[in-house]
Formats: C-alpha cells, sequence, structure tokens
C-alpha cells in the first residue's frame, strides 16, 4: 500500500494583524502595531501550497479560525451585542481585542502533534490537538482546532483525534512545532523526536532565562503516551535554552527534519553531540543506512541571522522521485549568510537537490516561515480516501480560494481597524462563503 505525507497549510484568516502578542518572537515584536494585508498573506499561503502540489507532494488545506472570538470577550466581563463587546474592548485594551481577532490559527504547525499509524500501536493515526496555553491569543485555538480535526479525521476505524492536554504550566503544548519523525520510508516504523524547553518538575533542570520555554517535557511524555509510541522509537530531547533566549521560540525555527535528513543548527539542542549520536545509531539500527545529519555551524549563519533569515523554518519534503526540495522564505535569499548555507546544503551529499524561495513577507512579519504553515501528515491509500475530500489541494479548490480571498478579504488592516464594527459582519459572511468551498458544516469553521 501507498504512503504519502500531506501538508495541511493553515488558511490565513480575514483579521490577519500585527499586534505583538508573541512574547520571545522578535519578528512578532518588531512589527507590532504596523498594518497588515490579509488579502496578500492569504495569496502569498496559497501560492506556496500551489508550488508544494505541483511538485507532486500531497497538500491540503486547514480552514482558519473564526474570528473576533466573541466567546472571550465574554469571558472578559464585556457585554452587549458583538460589536458593543468591540467597541468596549477596544477602550479599555488593545492587546486584549487584538487577542480575540488573533489570526494565528494559520501557523498549524502548531495546531497538533501527529504520529502516523505505522508508529502506533493501535495501528491508528493520532492527533493530539496543541493546548497553546502559554499565550492568551493562541490558548483559544484549541476548542476549534479539536472540531476541525474531527470533522476531517471523522472516521474512527482509522484515526484518534485526542482532546488537546490539560492546560496548565505543567503540560504547556505547542504542537508539530516541537515534534519531528524521521525515518526510511514513510510507511515503516519511524523514530518521533519530541523537543521540549523545559521541566516543569524538575526545578533544578536547565531553562532559559529571558524568554519563556513553551514546550514542558511533561507535555511530550503524555503525548507519546497517548499515542502509543514505542519507546525504543521516541526521543525527548531538550532545546537549547540559549537558543530560546536567542528568539527561538520553537524547535523549529532551529532544526528541520524529514525521511532521513536532519538540518538543525549547532546550537540547537541541549548536549547537541551527544543526543544526534544516539539518533543516528538508532536509525542505522532501524533503516540499516545513515542518518544524514546537516549541522550548520555558528561561523557559518549566527543564531541571530538564524533568527532572521529562518531559515531552518524552511519546509523539507520529499519529491516523488525521492530526492528533497528545501522550500525557503525568500529572507534567505536575501542573507548573503542563509542563501550560502542553501548553496553549500545543495552542494553536499545528500538528498537534497532543490532550494526554492517562497515570498511570505506577511506571515515572516509575524514570525511565522513556510514551515510554520503547514502541519505534516503521513496516511496510507485508505487513510486518504477515509478523511473528508473537500481539504484536499487541487486546482479547482487553488481557484475557489484565490476568488474567495480576492473578494472577501481587505488589503489593510491596522490595530485600530480591529474596533470596526463592519469587519464582524464581513468575516461572517466569508465563513459562510468558505464552508461552502470547503463542503465542511458553518458550525464546525465558526461557532460564534
Amino acid at each position: 500500500m501507498e504512503w504519502r505525507e500531506f501538508n495541511f497549510d493553515g488558511m490565513v484568516g480575514p483579521t490577519h494583524n500585527y499586534a505583538g502578542l508573541s512574547h520571545g518572537n522578535v519578528a512578532s515584536a518588531n512589527h507590532n502595531g504596523q498594518t497588515a494585508n490579509p488579502r496578500a498573506a492569504a495569496l502569498e499561503g496559497l501560492a506556496k501550497m500551489k508550488f508544494v502540489s505541483d511538485l507532486g507532494i500531497g497538500q491540503a488545506i486547514l480552514p482558519p479560525h473564526f474570528r473576533p472570538r466573541i466567546r472571550l470577550l465574554y469571558d472578559l466581563g464585556f457585554r452587549g451585542s458583538p460589536e458593543k463587546m468591540v467597541e468596549s474592548a477596544g477602550k479599555a485594551d488593545r492587546a486584549l481585542l487584538a487577542a480575540c481577532y488573533s489570526a494565528s490559527s494559520m501557523w498549524t504547525a502548531n495546531a497538533a502533534t501527529v504520529s502516523p499509524s505505522v508508529d502506533c500501536a493501535d495501528q491508528k493515526l493520532h492527533l493530539t490537538p496543541a493546548n497553546l496555553s502559554t499565550l492568551l491569543h493562541r490558548s483559544i485555538e484549541a476548542e476549534s482546532t479539536l472540531r476541525t480535526l474531527r470533522a476531517i479525521f471523522s472516521d474512527v476505524r482509522f484515526f484518534e483525534v485526542h482532546p488537546a492536554l490539560f492546560p496548565c504550566q505543567t503540560l504547556t503544548d505547542e504542537g508539530a512545532a516541537n515534534h519531528t519523525r524521521l525515518c526510511g520510508t514513510y510507511g515503516k516504523p519511524g523514530i518521533e523526536t519530541f523537543v521540549y524547553g523545559r521541566s516543569a518538575l524538575d526545578g533544578k533542570a536547565s531553562r532559559p532565562k529571558k524568554f519563556p520555554a513553551r514546550q514542558t517535557l511533561e507535555s511530550c511524555q503524555t503525548i507519546a503516551r497517548m499515542h502509543q509510541l514505542a519507546p525504543e522509537n521516541t526521543f525527548l530531547i531538550q532545546q537549547n535554552p540559549d537558543s530560546i533566549d536567542a528568539g527561538v521560540f520553537h524547535n523549529d525555527v532551529i532544526s528541520v527534519g524529514n525521511g532521513d535528513v536532519l538540518l538543525c543548527h549547532e546550537n540547537a539542542f541541549l548536549n547537541q553531540a551527544d543526543e544526534l549520536r544516539k539518533l543516528s545509531t538508532r536509525f542505522e539500527l532501524l533503516y540499516e543506512k545513515p542518518l544524514h545529519i546537516l549541522e550548520v555551524k555558528e561561523n557559518d549563519l549566527s543564531l541571530s541571522e538564524t533568527v532572521s533569515s529562518y531559515l531552518f523554518n524552511s519546509q523539507l519534503v520529499s519529491k516523488p522521485d525521492g530526492k528533497m526540495v528545501l522550500v525557503c522564505p525568500s529572507d534567505c535569499n536575501d542573507s548573503p549568510a542563509a542563501k550560502a548555507c542553501t548553496e553549500s546544503i545543495v552542494a553536499g551529499s545528500n538528498p537534497v537537490d532543490q532550494v526554492e524561495f517562497m515570498n511570505l513577507r506577511q506571515s515572516m512579519n509575524n514570525g511565522g516561515g513556510p514551515a510554520c504553515l503547514r502541519l505534516r501528515v503521513v496516511m496510507n491509500e485508505e487513510q486518504i480516501a477515509a478523511i473528508h475530500q473537500g481539504v484536499l489541494f487541487t486546482d479547482e479548490l487553488h481557484e475557489s480560494l484565490q476568488k474567495w480571498v480576492e473578494k472577501h478579504y481587505r488589503d489593510s488592516l491596522s490595530p485600530d481597524d480591529l474596533r470596526d464594527p463592519k469587519l464582524i459582519d464581513e468575516t461572517y459572511t466569508a465563513f459562510e462563503a468558505l464552508a461552502q468551498i470547503v463542503r465542511l458544516p458553518l458550525d464546525v469553521l465558526a461557532d460564534e
């Protein structure tokens, strides 16, 4: 049976804006208060999906979450009509209103952690939505993500969609942005690597001093148990605390893996040499071939340049011929050091033979590159046929979504524009149309 990896990209929502809500995300902070272009953001994301799909790689979409989150405004003590609550929140606290309008669900690397059925003891594909409980504007995503994933992966013969972990400081979970699966081939058991920033229960363990570590060891251990993963193929590795303090808020800002390739910065992990040796040993034992570890040195690309260029937030994907392409943000092309790294990767003895640079300026301004925008899901033919077909990317869906964006999205959205009561109606009208396009019930996409 054929196995394929699908990239489920998040559609950028109509309320994409720059509010600087993500502490520890340098790009988000640097663009706080600027005017965003939701239409351009969505079209940039669609262009990347089209490029990946045209390579012959599995591509699908995850719809945006409806915003504003009126229920949050109510829970924060605002009353009246939705328009009145938005007006009151705008006067009371700009950051609270921005949190209710956040389009951060576009970064579906944070939507969930996914384990293919070949890795799980019950032979089901497991998905656990991230609770994202570190930040207010992201913590409101888990409920909508669960509803969407259960609508798409509804066949219980093949899929197990868990609720998000209990939202507390011990179990903070940021999803697949801190999870990498390495394998010899997609249809064979893989090595699932969870990267955490801190241990919540071990007060003596290393942790960053400046920025929060958003992923805990305990959340990784819990998900591995829930997904019924083989302990010998499950690795728990701590992210280098210094890299978090440098602005590497998720592991996918400093490391990316696919198949038999792991691309990482030399300061990605704590005790890196030992951890990589263990990974290599297990990989070679399982697949009787070496793991290609492409380690970029600090002298070739500094941590600060790593954060600004987002080289490691590139998508590393396998083409039908078995070779790999590195889909980089255009910022890597603008950085001499990052571009030199990509040239060295392609020239080296490894499966990566192609680099492409994509313009994702609107997402990058908020700290999200190509890999942030996608959730990787490995499935076999039966499982692909069992998911909701309306989200599978086709030329027809691409054309429909382009027209939808051009009709319903603003080309300018400032922080002050979030107080415009018309934005609520515009967004709801857009979601009514989107439900028809992707053939999902409106109450799955917008439960407000």
